[in-house]
């Protein structure tokens, strides 16, 4: 399927991902379905290690979802699109692959539920971040009221939610919203200086501790650590974990080959 809104370049082994509805990239059914297109491919594409998703322009990473679209909808067509942009997001979430959101200006409403289903968030120091939903006379609906509670803490998930204020980069910082803030001229080199990073790691133990961390956080304590331990095992009987350990006994950077 050829890509109207989304703009997908391969750099050695890291794929960017760009949302290209300037000038504040709003979500429709068309860039979500598109988005989740190019997802299932990188997601397929063994020479692809890591993602960076962000928007175009400086103004806005994603400024919510397409309000005019939304306005002439239904409750069953607006359930259908609630459903796509879900299912998108959680597909972003459960990749085998680490994705980092490089947050060039404003993440609002849905745009902030695209970020929080990413593995990391790095912004740019004007970037701004708000779910503006009660005034329009909604709730989020693609995961933002759970994704945000389970990030920053209950009380402080309802005073986002249920005020709907504009907080500023620092204050996303303060509240671990984001990983990172940089001037705006290094938030591309910054994200991908970090996905690098992540590309030389072993490639199976990455995707073992994103599937512990993920699944591990929706469920109680014990099948969490069960859920671990399978995970630990997986890594363990690979070729990469071989390496790492006579490479620390012999006193040399490991040679990973993501078997």
């Amino acid at each position: 399927m050829k890509s109207e809104f989304i703009i997908c370049e391969r750099e050695d082994q890291v794929a960017v991902v760009t949302i290209n509805r300037p000038p504040i990239n709003p979500l429709n059914t068309q860039v979500l379905t598109e988005l989740a297109q190019i997802m299932g491919e990188l997601e397929a594409n063994h020479d692809v290690r890591a993602i960076i998703l962000t928007g175009q322009g400086e103004k806005a990473f994603v400024a919510g979802a397409d309000i005019h679209q939304m306005l002439d909808l239904d409750h069953i067509g607006m359930m259908e699109m609630n459903n796509i942009s879900r299912r998108v997001f959680t597909q972003i979430e459960n990749l085998s692959k680490p994705v980092i959101a490089a947050i060039n200006g404003l993440a609002l409403g849905g745009g902030l539920e695209l970020a929080l289903a990413c593995d990391l968030r790095i912004s740019t120091e004007k970037a701004r971040f708000a779910f503006p939903e009660m005034s329009l006379g909604i709730i989020p609906g693609a995961g933002g009221t759970q994704r945000l509670q389970r990030l920053v803490g209950q009380t402080l998930a309802k005073e986002l939610l249920y005020f709907g204020e504009m907080i500023d980069a620092q204050r996303a910082l303060d509240i671990h919203l984001i990983n990172k803030v940089v001037p705006t001229h290094e938030l591309l080199s910054t994200a991908k200086e970090w996905a690098q990073k992540l590309v030389q790691k072993p490639a199976i133990a990455l995707r073992m501790m994103k599937q512990a961390v993920n699944t591990g956080a929706s469920t109680d304590l014990e099948t969490a650590l069960t859920i671990e331990s399978a995970c630990f095992g997986n890594a363990f009987a690979t070729e990469d974990r071989r390496e790492g350990m006579q490479a620390f006994v012999e006193k040399r950077k490991p040679i990973f080959v993501g078997k």
